[in-house]
């Protein structure tokens, strides 16, 4: 194989050169918002200011779409702000037809911002079955989260992609849970995919950012000009350490994608035990999708992602969060530490409660985010946290529960 052709090696290198004025092997960091120019309009170089585009920005695109097999990566403030300009390159009256479990953020920009823009989107727990009663003249968008949050379920991306391509259908991929080392869904027929750069991509929980990677040229063109009109853009600064997590993006998601079997297994075993009601994770032979899974995550790796119900209702899982050692009770996911939360009452506390009990996000529902401790330890927090968790649903005193 050619050399930049494997994963590793791309993460390293892509979008990365020594600097032609001093030899640096990593890039310094451009923190300057405007570049001289020669005379009017002539810039000494490609760079006039840092809203249309600053080096580190770009170094941080090419090597997100490097990784992601396409070719243009343009950044973002934030994921949201990803999904916002997305959105804002389709016309008034678009629908848009979404999986119904989704990130709280994307579902609520959805309803919330996207409808009082004039756009209509329709939601279902079946896109693949549901999509050909579901599309309309004016259906312009396909929304794809796969794994999906916080229920991890798996959407056969290549076959919703045949279905899109039918229609005309442009189809987005929020591949945030799995990162490009785990699942590359432009490969699969994806017209684009986003990511939450804050989370496995800069891996470090130190930066809010958002990226999409795609291949059409006339796609990129619209959402480049809205990148720079709308100036929803990340600092340089901000660039500079997304590239730097990059670098090490193969590791760290095969490492967390690790520890997450391990814990996975050990909630599953404790299902006979009466202390958990189900586990959500595609690395387990359980999970309904896992042939899918086989078929295009790499090496069938479950991504380092657990959702699982915990007995004892809403106090059980509110207990679980509170009892462990390692695994920190907080919002986000994808960094180096392991985090917990309830989705009912943080990540996804603005969906309608009926809604969200319909795809499956109960109150009972606890969300891990894996990192890349030592996966012996993180098993032995939660086994110790679940029975801390069924001692205080059966009547400990409180007092004892919270020492």
């Amino acid at each position: 194989m050619a050399p930049m052709t494997r994963f590793g090696t791309r993460a390293v290198h892509a979008g990365s050169s020594p600097d032609p004025r001093t030899g640096a092997v990593i890039s310094p960091i451009s923190l300057s918002t405007t570049f001289a120019q020669n005379s009017p309009a002539v810039p000494f170089g490609k760079y006039e200011y840092s809203r249309s585009s600053n080096p580190n920005r770009d170094e941080f695109e090419q090597a997100v779409a490097s990784l992601e097999g396409g070719k243009y990566g343009l950044a973002f403030s934030s994921g949201s702000a990803t999904t916002a300009t997305i959105l804002q390159s389709l016309s008034p009256g678009s629908h848009i037809i979404s999986g119904a479990d989704v990130y709280g953020g994307t579902h609520r920009y959805f309803t919330k911002v996207a409808q009082s823009h004039g756009l209509v989107v329709s939601f279902t727990t079946d896109l693949l079955n549901d999509i050909p009663s579901l599309v309309r003249s004016n259906t312009r968008l396909i929304w794809v989260e796969s794994p999906s949050n916080p229920t991890l379920s798996i959407t056969d991306i290549r076959a919703v992609a045949q279905l899109a391509k039918q229609h005309s259908i442009y189809l987005v991929v929020d591949n945030t849970f799995l990162s490009p080392y785990i699942q590359t869904p432009l490969a699969l027929g994806a017209d684009i995919v986003v990511h939450s750069v804050t989370k496995y991509i800069n891996g470090h929980s130190d930066v809010v950012m958002g990226v999409a990677v795609l291949n059409d040229d006339e796609i990129y063109e619209q959402l480049r000009f809205l990148q720079n009109a709308i100036g929803a853009v990340p600092s340089a600064f901000d660039s500079w350490l997304a590239h730097r997590g990059l670098k090490t993006l193969h590791l760290r998601s095969r490492a967390s994608s690790d520890n997450a079997q391990k814990v996975a297994v050990a909630l599953v075993n404790n299902i006979k035990t009466g202390k958990v009601v189900q586990v959500n994770y595609p690395g387990l032979d359980i999970h309904p999708k896992r042939r899918v899974v086989l078929e295009q995550h790499r090496d069938g790796l479950g991504g380092g992602m657990i959702s699982f119900r915990v007995a004892g209702g809403r106090r059980g899982a509110e207990a679980f969060c509170k009892s462990t050692k390692i695994f920190t009770l907080a919002e986000s996911l994808g960094g180096v530490e392991s985090l917990c939360e309830v989705p009912a009452l943080m990540t996804h506390a603005g969906i309608n409660p009926s809604e969200r009990e319909r795809v499956g996000v109960h109150e009972d529902l606890v969300r891990l985010s894996v990192g890349i401790e030592d996966g012996d330890d993180l098993v032995a927090d939660v086994l110790q946290a679940l029975d801390r968790a069924t001692a205080h649903v059966n009547g400990v005193d409180k007092n004892e529960f919270l020492v």
